[in-house]
């Protein structure tokens, strides 16, 4: 019975024994090199004057000196990896990028899509900020439109009409196609629904549905 209960003891024992030495051993390991140059630091301070409990001011000195080491080194080095991943995420979409921008067809494609999600959700100018309804595909049913901008003078000319608007109606899922439209000005319901709102609405098929107030309001 005895020989059970030391063997017993001794399973529990010995890995934490075990354990306990090899924390000790990666501690001093990795504080070792700067162990004299924070002692100094907080020798001269008023620490070298206060115990704790059963523990000596050199002792205090020492624990506290191994404390700060550790805590320096775990934030250098999660501000390393954090730099390196960065650094490393960047390097792979410029070369991904430019990959793209080098395959033929597939040039062409990317660069516009590219294009216009950078409009759409950078660029701060007006384009593709008002959000609207369009009679599409017919004069009785309405899609979702971001107005581009004033339609091309030339345009205007030979509609006789001063108000035409170029509207992009994105389609479902994929909002980077879709169909260029003009229309008169009169002929469009303008929204309070932001882009992104309705680029959700589009990507979601109509599942992720925004709640805002109609207004027939232009802010063009």
């Amino acid at each position: 019975m005895l020989k059970k209960h030391f063997i017993t003891g001794l399973v529990i024992l010995l890995p934490l024994t075990v354990t306990i030495f090899v924390v000790f051993f990666i501690v001093n390991f990795l504080t070792k090199p700067f162990m004299g140059w924070v002692i100094n630091i907080l020798s001269s301070t008023r620490l070298k004057d206060f115990g704790f409990y059963i523990f000596s001011s050199e002792q205090v000195i020492r624990y506290g000196s191994q404390i700060i080491i550790l805590l320096g080194l775990f934030i250098l080095t999660l501000f390393l990896g954090v730099l390196g991943r960065w650094f490393l995420f960047n390097t792979i979409i410029k070369w991904s990028d430019h990959l793209l921008q080098k395959i033929p067809l597939v040039n062409k494609v990317y660069k516009t899509s590219q294009e216009i999600i950078k409009t759409l959700f950078i660029s701060d100018k007006n384009s593709f900020k008002q959000v609207v309804l369009a009679p599409f595909p017919s004069t009785k049913t309405y899609s979702l439109g971001l107005v581009s901008r004033q339609s091309p003078q030339t345009c205007k000319t030979a509609t006789n009409s001063n108000d035409l608007l170029s509207v992009f109606i994105p389609t479902t899922p994929n909002p980077t196609t879709g169909f260029l439209l003009m229309y008169k000005k009169e002929d469009l319901i303008f929204l309070t629904m932001k882009t992104e709102d309705a680029i959700k609405y589009i990507v979601s098929c109509g599942v992720i549905t925004p709640e805002y107030p109609q207004t027939n309001e232009s802010k063009v």
